[in-house]
Formats: structure tokens, sequence, C-alpha cells
């Protein structure tokens, strides 16, 4: 069984990256990577979404596959690990909840970095208890060769990583609905949760929800 991230030794900067990562893919690994290595961070820890407040959960699958695909993916990158902090806490998951908790569990002396993409940031004002957030954690916008994002509607404090030259244009809707079509996926996914896919036979009978990564 995967280890929970928050329950090993603090490290001292810590980037916090959630998403209902159904499927997790190459451009959220890609992201990650690119925010640690801007902002010199000693670990990025993806956070799967329990009850997203966005979605009907019952379009959403089991927290248990969602959870042990991002565990996999992780795997081969020292610098990424997965927590289930989302997962355990009833009710709708909100991203303060979980900076506090972060908090908590880490201790004062780590530095926490909220990592978001562009369009994600845009619209970050009208989340849960948004005016706290910079209170908990410096905020890092991730660039997308694929987005124009509107100044106007970005935070105006945090940290900005350019969009990568070679753009992941990559959805987790593309890739339910290309395994439902049954069109090919493996470039688009780690190796290990193409075959967990496979194995768990994960999309072939589900509704494509929209989502931008």
């Amino acid at each position: 069984m995967p280890q929970d991230a928050l329950g090993g030794a603090p490290a001292l900067r810590i980037g916090i990256m959630g998403g209902t990562f159904d499927p997790i893919h190459r451009a959220h690994l890609h992201n990650a990577s690119r925010a640690a290595s801007a902002c010199g961070l000693d670990q990025v820890v993806l956070v799967p979404t329990g009850e997203p407040c966005h979605k009907d959960p019952r379009a959403v699958s089991p927290s248990a596959d969602r959870f042990a695909m991002a565990a996999i993916a992780c795997r081969p990158h020292p610098l990424l690990s997965v927590s289930r902090v989302e997962l355990d806490r009833p009710g709708p998951s909100h991203t303060v909840p979980t900076l506090q908790e972060f908090r908590r569990r880490l201790g004062p002396e780590a530095e926490l970095f909220l990592i978001v993409g562009t369009d994600t940031a845009e619209g970050m004002s009208q989340w849960h208890q948004a005016e706290a957030i910079p209170r908990l954690a410096r905020l890092v916008v991730c660039g997308r060769a694929d987005h124009v994002p509107d100044p106007g509607r970005l935070p105006r404090s945090g940290l900005y990583v350019p969009a990568s030259p070679r753009p992941w244009r990559i959805s987790s809707t593309q890739i339910r609905a290309r395994i439902r079509d049954g069109r090919p996926v493996r470039h688009l996914l780690p190796d290990g949760v193409a075959a967990y896919i496979a194995e768990r036979g994960l999309y072939l009978d589900r509704a494509v929800h929209q989502e931008s990564y």
C-alpha cells in the first residue's frame, strides 16, 4: 500500500499540487517537476481531490484508484510524492483546510508552495476562503503554452513559471475519451498508470466530464 507523503519527515520547501488526477498524466508530472526546479523545492506533494466541489462526485473514479495511480506515477521521481489528506477528510475538498493540515503536520519550519496552472489561477478569487491562501502558502503559477491567461484575473502575488517550450497538450478528459473509444493512450501516461488502468478496466463505461487538466 502506498504511504501517505505527510507521514514522513518534513522537508524545508514543500510544493503542494492538487487535482482530481482522473487519471494522472505526463503533463501533471511535467508541471510538478518544472515548479520544483524553478522554486528550489525539496518535495512536491500531489494531493488527489477527495470530494470535488466543482464536479458531480459520481462522475469521478473511486479515491482508491486515483490515489493508486498518483502513487505509481510518483515512484520514479524522487522529488514527487502523494498524500491522502483530502481523500480521508469528509465533505467537499477545499484548499485552505488542506494547507492548514500540511502546516499542522509539517510544523512552522516548512515553507509551503501552492502549485496551480494559469487556467486555475484565473478563478482562485472565487475559491472557498481564498483570502486565507496567501497567509498559508506562496502561490506558484505554471504557464501553459496552450492557454493565454487574462492578466486581470490572475492573483497579484505569487511566483510565475513560464510555459515550457515543448507544451504537453494533454487533458484527463481527452485520455478518458480515448480509452472509451479504444484509442492508444500510453504516450500520454506513465507506463505504470497505463498498465493499472488496463488491469482495472477504468474509463471504459464512463461518461466524459470536462476538465482542463
